[in-house]
């Protein structure tokens, strides 16, 4: 046996066990990555903030918590004002429960020519299996879902924690970062750093403007309807709707239609398809215009750039993509040579003038060599010649 295949085997066997290692920690930790990754582009949201507050003579850390403070009262606001809404109209919807059956009941026999009572289907509900499953279900499930929450609040508070070490500690944490790489490099880590600030702010900026158009849009329903709580239900659809991806449209929409059924359930019904109708509207029309100009990338890279955040990090991804997408961009784009384009027709989508005289040469040959060939025309009879006469 050659001396250095005892050792080769040994570095081999310790770099596996270090991959293992690696990979395992990795998984490990993921959950904890997510939540650091979020904290960053939460701390780019509010660096602008900051910084103005730290410019006028604030000592950085207060003008963080004071930023950060403002964001949760806002939102603790919002979710109790929501809170006490929701459950004013669920105490308010059981109590007119019976007269919603009774005339969902009368449609029915009406339309059907059935002989229902409220009491048989009352009766019907109670002792149908599913439901006895599900008051089951739900019964042992209050453990679960009380874990999700306290795992859910600690995540928020885990987030909340990094983006304010990473908003307050910035100046820091970027000569930190820049003290073990050459001044060139440096020169370029600043330079993304403020370009992943202007491009989170500007998608931020963008997420609004489409929150408020949502969120007036709707008021304007609920208002028109006679829904209660319109400015509410409409400030719910306009972020819910925006600063939740994929399923955020579903969310928001929910509890409109819930609370103007219990008004009158054909309401419900204008507002799904309203609700429906504009996601369209701003799917196509509202969203790639505003992305596009503050966040500055093509509409279908934003579309492309949230698909693949989706499938990489699920919710995270789609929330972060675009914002990194368009800060990658603008990054690289300083280092890409571009040429000056040719005045040339076809740059524009029209083909050259010699272009189109050549396929017309080619279409009529084409068509010559297709048509049938006619007989040739018979040849006039010849004189006789003077020798011929002699």
């Amino acid at each position: 046996m050659p001396r250095w295949l005892p050792r080769a085997m040994v570095l081999a066997l310790a770099l596996y066990a270090c991959f293992q290692l690696g990979d395992w920690a990795f998984h490990q930790l993921i959950a904890l990555l997510l939540n650091i990754v979020i904290a960053f582009f939460l701390a780019l949201a509010v660096e602008p903030a900051v910084g103005r507050m730290a410019a006028r003579g604030m000592r950085r850390g207060l003008a963080t918590f004071l930023v950060f403070f403002g964001v949760m009262i806002v939102g603790i606001g919002f979710v109790v004002m929501l809170g006490s809404m929701l459950a004013g109209q669920i105490v308010d919807m059981v109590e007119e429960f019976p007269k919603y059956l009774d005339s969902v009941i009368s449609w029915v026999n009406h339309t059907f020519h059935t002989q229902l009572s409220r009491v048989e289907v009352q009766d019907s509900l109670l002792r149908s299996d599913w439901l006895q499953k599900y008051v089951q279900n739900s019964a042992s499930g209050v453990l679960d879902v009380s874990t999700t929450v306290l795992g859910g609040l600690f995540k928020l508070l885990t987030i909340f924690l990094f983006s304010f070490y990473f908003a307050a500690d910035g100046p820091r944490l970027r000569r930190a970062l820049c003290s073990v790489l050459p001044p060139t490099r440096q020169t370029e880590v600043l330079r993304a750093w403020e370009i992943a600030v202007d491009k989170t702010g500007g998608y931020l900026y963008s997420r609004g403007l489409m929150a408020l158009v949502s969120g007036v849009a709707h008021y304007i329903l609920l208002l028109i309807l006679g829904v209660p709580y319109a400015p509410a239900l409409a400030v719910w659809v306009g972020l819910i709707s925006q600063f939740i991806p994929t399923i955020g449209t579903y969310l928001a929409g929910a509890l409109p239609m819930l609370i103007a059924f219990t008004v009158n359930p054909w309401y419900a019904l204008w507002v799904l398809c309203f609700v429906v109708v504009y996601q369209q509207f701003e799917n196509y029309l509202l969203q790639p215009k505003l992305t596009a100009k503050t966040v500055d990338i093509h509409p279908a890279v934003a579309f492309g750039s949230v698909v693949a955040g989706t499938a990489l990090m699920g919710a995270v991804g789609a929330l972060i993509a675009i914002p990194a997408v368009a800060t990658l961009q603008a990054f690289l784009g300083a280092y890409v040579k571009r040429y000056d384009v040719t005045d040339d027709p076809r740059v524009h989508g029209h083909r050259s003038r010699r272009a189109s005289m050549l396929a017309r040469m080619r279409g009529a040959l084409h068509r010559g060599r297709n048509e049938d060939p006619s007989p040739p025309p018979p040849s006039p009879p010849q004189p006789p010649s003077a020798s011929g006469s002699a």
